[in-house]
């Protein structure tokens, strides 16, 4: 596996997790991107559209476009499951234990 698989596996991670402290489950892709990036993982924003689309596909979030150049992304319970790291999806990094 790729540095940038590794990576983008602990992007993924990071998205679930930031949208499960959000009081809604949901959060804008400018607002998540620039959080993505606060933890540490240079992400731009095309590349977090990219991993939102993933997200959405393996049904661990919903998407929806208010306009055309903006995106927001819900948290489902599957995603929620992964995020908290009682459920295991390949391609999005495991949480390590107690964080």
């Amino acid at each position: 596996m790729s540095y940038t698989d590794y990576h983008f596996q602990h992007v993924r991670l990071t998205i679930l997790r930031l949208l499960a402290e959000v009081p809604t489950y949901s959060a804008n892709d400018s607002v998540l991107n620039q959080a993505v990036n606060a933890m540490g993982l240079s992400c731009t924003r095309d590349q977090l559209r990219t991993n939102l689309t993933w997200l959405q596909e393996q049904r661990l979030v919903s998407l929806i476009l208010p306009t055309p150049s903006l995106i927001v992304a819900e948290l489902t319970e599957a995603g929620a499951d992964v995020a908290a790291g009682r459920s295991i999806v390949s391609g999005v990094q495991r949480p390590s234990p107690g964080a």
